[in-house]
């Protein structure tokens, strides 16, 4: 008998995050360490038992929908980032998020686990997730088994060497950051250096200065443009 064309999969659990679109979420999973997330488990899946023993791992295996790219239709060849934008690899080579199907995987360490007005969550930090992400499956990462050693990387065998530019604040986004910290108890500004210094921008957009960009972390919008030698972050706008 062949196999069924289609399956029917149900959410077990969707994502809270700081990211609010997908424009600023970098592209692995643990380069911004500073940004927040949390699963937050559906019925029937909301049980602490079904979490026993995870505390034990460090990080966790995602698989999760990339649900704003839906109504988007695949592509057979993208240009990966990576290589400038200006190359194109087959979507099975890449992790594009054009894909036939639009399934996520993504390894993220874990923090705390607890149940919280009749609610389970499970603390993510470094997460690539966007707020609202349909989370599918949640596994333990092995270290013994999920990290190999001599792996070949492709067209990405190690980390991006482009040189990062410097972070410069100007003096109305210094102080608008620490009200913010002070009044929300997170540390906005670290975070927006760890995503403005992966410069989020499309490859075309790469080369051009002083255009302005903004990037939406949880209820506000970080306004920053490229200058030659530093990016520059302009202001904070609240949503």
């Amino acid at each position: 008998m062949p196999p069924p064309n289609s399956f029917t999969l149900s959410t077990i659990g969707i994502v809270h995050s700081c990211y609010k679109e997908k424009f600023g979420i970098p592209r692995q999973p643990g380069l911004v360490t500073e940004a927040t997330a949390k699963i937050e488990l559906l019925p029937p899946y909301n049980r602490l038992d079904v979490l026993d023993g995870l505390d034990g791992f460090s990080h966790i295996w995602i698989q999760f929908i990339f649900h704003a790219c839906i109504t988007e239709n695949w592509k057979a060849k993208i240009r990966p980032p990576r290589l400038g934008g200006k190359i194109k690899m087959g979507i099975f080579a890449t992790r594009a998020t054009h894909r036939p199907n639009p399934i996520g995987l993504s390894v993220v360490k874990i923090g705390r686990i607890y149940q919280e007005k009749q609610k389970i969550f499970i603390d993510l930090h470094g997460a690539d997730l966007l707020d609202g992400t349909p989370v599918l499956d949640i596994k333990p990462y092995l270290p013994y088994a999920d990290s190999i050693t001599d792996a070949k990387g492709g067209f990405a065998p190690t980390p991006s060497q482009s040189p990062k530019k410097p972070i410069i604040f100007s003096e109305q986004a210094k102080t608008q950051c620490e009200q913010y910290q002070s009044l929300h108890k997170r540390e906005i500004s670290t975070l927006i250096e760890q995503i403005v210094e992966q410069d989020p921008r499309p490859s075309y957009l790469s080369e051009q200065t002083h255009r302005e960009h903004g990037i939406k972390l949880w209820d506000i919008n970080v306004k920053w443009c490229a200058r030659n030698d530093h990016f520059e972050i302009l202001r904070i706008e609240q949503e």
